[in-house]
């Protein structure tokens, strides 16, 4: 039988891996004490995908450090955050949720026995926790709320009240759970400091805060619920997750937002302690690395390839799924993902079953708008006013686009820049170049005519899904029909609202970073 771990190795359990820690005095006078209390809370939204392993490593970490662990289930808090989960489809994704958060934490073998499962509702409607939001509302100011939310609420230009009440709620919980802590992502610590503040005020004590880094998708970028691309499903077959690793970014010797490699680090090899690369003798045949920094260092000097990486991984994450594979593979539980997540794009077809059926459904969501970069631009061979760029959208290989800017926007504003991009127009030839996509820009109302390519919010990463504000599920038709005018039907109600930002029908198209905007052009139309 091991012996239990002294309090400085229960210390480095609890800590490694993780960007930051608020209260670490704190945290190592408890270790030597007692065990600690931890919890660790997800919204009840979109269906979870691989990332979460990232925070489920994080727990096995906790209970080898003889942590008592509560996982919360804050359905009230899916329902708060604009609704990103309907009050009628709450229930459901509450119990898919528990249901697959329990497999995953099985797969990688985290004896559920050792955890408290809670839900919101269980404690967050009851008298006690009510009179406690209307004492903290009564000290909270609206600007400390509205900025306490900003990364993980969704933003919109007129806030509901149910979002600034988020942050509340998320501190009310470490006081009403009995914890030392609370666990999350980096993209929380403004909540976190926001409880620093407010929980003294209403006789409670000040909690430790522990924040995991955010992990990049495979696009480069956070790995999103509401990118597709960006993440692999918990149950998606083999041949998608194969298929989603090829297209991920992993460029030979690039460690930086290197979504492959931070899968590595943070949930491959703290679950075993070794990662191994497979590969072919004539390359060198597998490498077993007992320390992440060996392998990083390999990657950067280009000693283990790309795609022996990718494999590799692709080999280890099956190991991982499978179990969740097969749990979900019951009539039962089969039938309770279908009805927490329906299939929007089900609806649509329904609608086209007869003549006389309803016309189809126009929306948003049916356009692939994505973020791009402009590689490479040059003048139109046989057109003055038109360009040729070569624009990253996050594909093995980059699109060429053919756009009308050249008397609007000059060459060297163009090079490099992030942009807006269509992708899903059927693919048209202009002056003999076929084109890809279409750049959107915004346009002046009046004359002289001015046009402004949109802008996607700073640190934007080629490829990144943009969506319009409430139509973040839905997936785009693979190719748009010329004949149906399915873009230009919504192009009708596209705008620039009169603080820049894009929008369609007053929705604001986002990103995961926040909002397109333009620089100048309030009130024009966007084309």
């Amino acid at each position: 039988m091991e012996a239990a771990p002294g309090p400085q190795e229960k210390y480095q359990l609890v800590t490694r891996n993780l960007q930051e820690v608020l209260g670490e005095e704190k945290l190592a006078s408890i270790l030597k004490e007692r065990e600690l209390r931890i919890y660790w809370g997800t919204a009840t939204t979109g269906k979870p995908h691989v990332a979460y392993f990232v925070p489920m490593s994080k727990i096995a970490d906790f209970l080898k450090a003889g942590c008592e662990v509560t996982i919360l289930f804050a359905d009230l808090h899916a329902y708060l955050d604009n609704m990103k989960a309907p009050w009628e489809l709450l229930e459901l994704r509450t119990r898919y949720y528990e249901h697959v958060i329990k497999a995953m934490l099985e797969s990688i073998g985290v004896p559920l026995e050792k955890l408290k499962f809670v839900r919101g509702t269980d404690y967050q409607l009851s008298k006690e926790y009510t009179l406690d939001v209307y004492r903290l509302s009564s000290v909270v100011t609206q600007h400390d709320a509205k900025k306490a939310g900003a990364e993980v609420v969704k933003q919109l230009e007129h806030p509901l009240l149910s979002g600034l009440l988020y942050p509340g709620l998320q501190a009310l919980d470490e006081e009403y759970l009995k914890v030392d802590a609370q666990f999350g992502g980096v993209d929380q610590r403004k909540i976190f400091t926001f409880a620093e503040k407010y929980l003294p005020s209403l006789g409670y004590a000040k909690r430790i805060h522990l924040m995991n880094p955010m992990v990049p998708g495979l696009t480069g970028g956070k790995m999103s619920s509401s990118e597709e691309e960006s993440k692999i499903d918990l149950l998606d077959r083999k041949e998608d997750v194969k298929k989603k690793l090829k297209k991920a970014f992993c460029e030979p010797g690039n460690v930086e937002n290197n979504g492959v490699l931070s899968f590595i680090k943070h949930v491959l090899f703290p679950l075993k302690s070794e990662f191994v690369i497979l590969r072919e003798e004539k390359w060198g045949g597998n490498k077993t690395y007992t320390a992440y920094e060996a392998l990083e260092k390999d990657f950067a000097e280009q000693v283990v390839h790309p795609g022996d990486l990718k494999n590799s991984v692709e080999v280890a994450l099956n190991k991982l799924l499978d179990p969740i594979r097969e749990k979900f593979n019951n009539p039962e539980l089969k039938k309770l993902s279908s009805a927490a997540y329906p299939d929007p794009s089900r609806a649509k077809h329904a609608e086209k079953g007869t003549k006389n059926s309803e016309p189809e459904n126009v929306v948003p969501s049916r356009l692939d708008i994505r973020v791009g970069k402009v590689i490479s631009v040059e003048k139109h061979p046989d057109a003055d006013s038109l360009y040729v760029e070569q624009i990253d959208v996050g594909e093995p290989e980059p699109r060429t686009v053919v756009s009308g800017l050249v008397q609007f926007v000059p060459k060297e504003q163009l090079q490099d820049r992030l942009v807006v991009l269509l992708c899903n127009l059927k693919p048209q030839k202009m002056r003999g170049v076929e084109s890809q996509g279409m750049v959107l820009c915004a346009s002046s109302v009046g004359e002289p005519r001015q046009v402004e390519p949109l802008d996607p919010p700073a640190g934007s990463c080629a490829g990144e899904r943009v969506y319009v504000e409430g139509y973040e599920g839905g997936e785009p038709d693979d190719e748009l029909k010329p004949k149906k005018k399915v873009f230009e039907k919504l192009q009708a109600d596209f705008r620039i609202s009169q603080d820049c930002v894009a929008q369609w029908k007053q929705r604001n198209f986002l990103t995961k970073l926040g909002s397109i905007s333009c620089k100048t052009l309030k009130g024009g139309s966007i084309g």
